[in-house]
This record gives C-alpha cells, structure tokens and sequence, in this order.
C-alpha cells in the first residue's frame, strides 16, 4: 500500500484544479489521492493507470499516474460520466 505521501503531482496536474473548477467540478487534492490510491476501477495502458473514483451520483473522478522513482505521479484528472466508463456503484 502507497501512503499519500508518495504521490506527486505535475505542473499540469495542479493547473487542473482551476480547470475543472471553471467547469463547475469542486475537486480537493484529497479526492485525486483517495482516487489514485483506493479506486473503484483501475485500467492501465503501457506505463500510464488509470484510476476511477465516483464523485456523486452522475459523475466520476478518472485520474491518470504513472510510477516513477517510488512515486505515483499524477499526470491529470478529470470528471467523467459514470455510465460510460461503468462506474455504477451506489455513492
């Protein structure tokens, strides 16, 4: 199990806070931890995860890490539809 402590984020990562925040998403750098280490769906495609997260009832948070020098580094997240990545859990 990886503590909070070893996960870092990019520039761009931090950048999207503001992003998301604009689009009407409240997302704490405590939800993206929390998603990255505890998710309800985990993909992964070459060096890149991709975790999933459900945030309410219609939406998802999907964050995208990498490892690197026993870190996870958190690349950028993003809300997502729940219907259509298959997150149909119960918030």
């Amino acid at each position: 199990m990886v503590e909070a402590s070893r996960v870092k984020f990019t520039r761009h990562a931090v950048a999207k806070f503001e992003v998301v925040k604009h689009y009407g998403f409240e997302i704490s750098e405590k939800q993206v931890v929390e998603t990255v280490l505890n998710p309800e769906r985990l993909d992964r495609r070459d060096d890149q995860y991709f975790a999933i997260k459900t945030i309410n009832s219609r939406y998802a948070l999907r964050v995208v890490y990498e490892e690197r020098k026993g870190y996870l580094v958190v690349i950028t997240f993003y809300p997502v539809r729940r219907k259509r990545y298959g997150v149909q859990n119960q918030v």
